[in-house]
């Protein structure tokens, strides 16, 4: 049987239940009003609800799909639609009852059972509707306890529509236990709101109006629900089931954290975005020669990326160039340039716009205000290649004081990108023309190890250091760490498929991701799963990385990680004089380029003790090879580990690089290799 005939003959199965439970209850209404003998059984107008209720509930099941295939802004619109029409034919309901109020006609018994049975399907279908998308937006990333979790709530919902039966009314003692019991798990499974890390700053405040409106919607029929109460003529009343009660409550408590959950969300939401596109930004700066694109192309993406990221209302780059300087410029004309670059507020900003900055000058006083003119903030930086300068960035801003520190440290971050860029760029160009591929090399292993920490800082939680070599002259692999601050450390190593200077490249785009999403507060998972998002953009499809991303809590002496088809981790335990290693699952960055990557991302923690040992390594070193051609091993790292775990980091990365180079006898290394070495005190 089809999905689509399922749905119809549930749909005409709920009509059905539902006439049949109006119809029943009318008929009794009739027979009590004219003191006749009742002929059906007084539980049928109960048993037709109940079947109208289970109808409407797997009637939406069918029609709505899993979470996972639907766009949550969809989810959200389905139950405003749903509302809103639910409520519409209420109102005119409420409107002809209202016109006819003081008639006899609408004071019987009989009819006004009759709106209130109608009134009762609108309810039904709506709480019904919610409660199936609320389930779903729970179950987004479920997980095996939410998902036994959720599955003994519904059984409870089920067991209250057999307890419906017994007669209980609303405010009895036990209709309040039930209602309680449910109502506890209700705020349990309200808080998975997984969800709302997905939407951007626009969709929270539109998935804020339709919560709200559902709200709005719930109240309105819980109103009505109350006012026919009141009447005294019901003879089944629906705020007496448990059943109703419990999924009204379900609902208001779910709209209600999910707003306030999303109003909380709404100031990091900008940040991330930001953060994010500023990360692509860097790429394509990254990506630009390797992509084949021109200096003036180069020089494009960093004025617009450098404009978005700290919200310049003008700019300009001007480039030295042997037949007459050229000016690239965004809301400003070359007039105004001049009269700038004529009135600069002080010495170092005069030479940077001027083009005759060299290297040693100060870079710190490179942004200012302006008295005159259209614009209040100037900043300025020189883009340097071989410690020449070849052009100028300057941006602008209408107010006083608009630049600050942290901009200058992100649009130094791009200059920096770009000169390295563009001295790639010159660098290809000199290799193709006068055939200098060795020497261009040479400059480019220059380059990335600049890349990389020349020393990664020790702290009075733990020492750490750190080695790589290329089997190249330039390679793929890639370490660093970053100090969030209150004892976090963020720590990071990769390896990029492939070598040379293409794996390089990709190295470096890792790089300014690393220091792009690597903030306080971001989990792990996230990291990785926005590091892929960016990564996607722009590696070629034949390329990937693998990596670890490491969360280091020395105040809760706790490890959080992700790995992302890296080699596994591993530790010695000084305590038990054991070695370890951490075989979590992962896939590398670039391989699945769309939003499926994250199931592929697992998130795991260890506590560590003083004297424990973390050695992190690329597979350069466990697959190098001797000359009878055998590979050196997980077992022999950490056998050569445990020879040296009394010494201190240093010490112990020279004991394995000679236990490598013996076992390889002479033979040349064929792949890149690191090694990270962190000792906790």
């Amino acid at each position: 049987m089809s999905k689509k005939t399922k749905i119809r003959i549930i749909f005409i199965l709920g009509v059905l239940s539902w006439l049949l439970y109006s119809f029943s209850d009318l008929y009794f209404i009739f027979l009590k009003k004219h003191r006749m003998t009742e002929t059906f059984v007084d539980l049928l107008p109960q048993v037709f609800l109940t079947m109208f209720i289970l109808s409407t509930l797997f009637y939406y099941r069918y029609l709505i799909t899993k979470a996972e295939s639907i766009n949550f802004m969809e989810l959200l619109w389905r139950v405003f639609l749903t509302g809103l029409g639910t409520t519409v034919v209420s109102l005119l309901l409420r409107l002809i009852f209202n016109l006819f109020s003081q008639t006899g006609f609408i004071k019987n018994p009989v009819t006004v059972n009759f709106f209130y049975h109608l009134y009762v399907g609108l309810v039904i279908v709506y709480v019904i509707s919610t409660f199936v998308v609320w389930k779903r937006l729970i179950l987004y990333q479920k997980t095996k306890n939410l998902i036994q979790l959720w599955n003994f709530f519904e059984y409870a919902l089920y067991l209250a529509l057999i307890f419906d039966f017994m007669g209980h009314k609303l405010q009895s003692l036990m209709f309040n236990v039930a209602l309680v019991f449910l109502s506890t798990f209700s705020v349990v499974l309200s808080f998975n709101l997984k969800w709302i890390a997905y939407l951007n700053f626009r969709q929270k405040w539109k998935s804020i109006l339709f919560i709200l409106l559902s709200g709005i919607y719930l109240y309105h029929f819980f109103l009505n629900l109350t006012t026919y109460s009141s009447t005294g003529l019901l003879t089944n009343d629906l705020l007496d089931h448990v059943f109703v009660g419990a999924i009204l409550l379900f609902i208001f408590i779910y709209a209600l954290i999910a707003v306030l959950v999303t109003l909380f969300n709404l100031p990091t939401s900008s940040v991330f975005e930001q953060k994010l596109k500023e990360a692509v930004d860097f790429q394509k700066l990254s990506q630009s020669v390797p992509a084949g694109q021109s200096e003036m192309e180069t020089y494009e993406i960093l004025i617009d990326s450098s404009m978005s990221a700290v919200f310049a209302d003008a700019a300009w780059i001007e480039v030295a160039q042997s037949d007459g300087n050229k000016l690239i410029t965004r809301n400003i004309d070359a007039a105004e340039v001049a009269l700038l670059k004529e009135t600069s507020p002080n010495e170092n900003i005069h030479r940077i716009i001027n083009l005759r900055f060299t290297a040693g000058l100060n870079q710190q006083k490179n942004f200012s205000s302006l008295s005159k003119g259209t614009f209040r903030s100037i900043f300025a930086l020189p883009i340097l290649v071989k410690n020449e300068q070849i052009a100028s960035l300057v941006l602008l801003q209408e107010v006083s004081d608009a630049f600050n520190r942290e901009m200058v440290n992100i649009i130094t971050t791009f200059v920096n990108q770009a000169s390295i860029t563009l001295e790639n760029a010159r660098l290809l160009d000199d290799a193709i023309e006068n055939e200098r591929y060795k020497e261009q090399l040479k400059i480019a292993k220059t380059v990335q190890k600049s890349l990389l920490p020349q020393q990664l800082s020790n702290n009075a939680s733990f020492d750490i250091m750190a080695f790589s070599m290329a089997a190249d002259e330039v390679g793929g692999d890639y370490y660093d760490m970053i100090d969030h601050g209150q004892g976090r450390h963020g720590l990071i190593i990769g390896d990029v498929s492939g070598k040379g200077t293409s794996a390089a490249f990709n190295m470096a785009q890792m790089k300014g991701i690393f220091h792009s999403l690597s903030q306080p507060g971001i989990e792990p998972a996230e990291f990785m799963i926005k590091a892929n998002d960016a990564l996607s953009r722009c590696l070629e499809k034949s390329s990937f990385i693998t990596a670890s991303y490491f969360e280091i809590d020395t105040t809760e002496k706790l490890v959080r990680y992700v790995r992302a088809g890296h080699c596994p981790a591993i530790i010695y335990q000084e305590k038990n004089q054991v070695i370890l290693d951490f075989q979590t699952k992962g896939m590398g960055l670039g391989i699945v380029r769309n939003s499926e990557y994250e199931k592929y991302v697992h998130s795991n923690a260890f506590h560590y003790s003083p004297g424990d040992i973390f050695l992190l390594y690329t597979d350069g070193i466990t697959e190098a090879t001797n000359p009878d051609n055998q590979q050196f091993g997980d077992e022999r790292l950490k056998t050569a580990l445990l020879k040296y775990t009394c010494l201190q980091p240093e010490k112990i990365k020279e004991g394995i690089i000679s236990e490598l180079y013996a076992f390889l006898a002479g033979k040349k290394l064929e792949d890149d290799y690191t090694i990270v070495i962190l000792k906790f005190n």
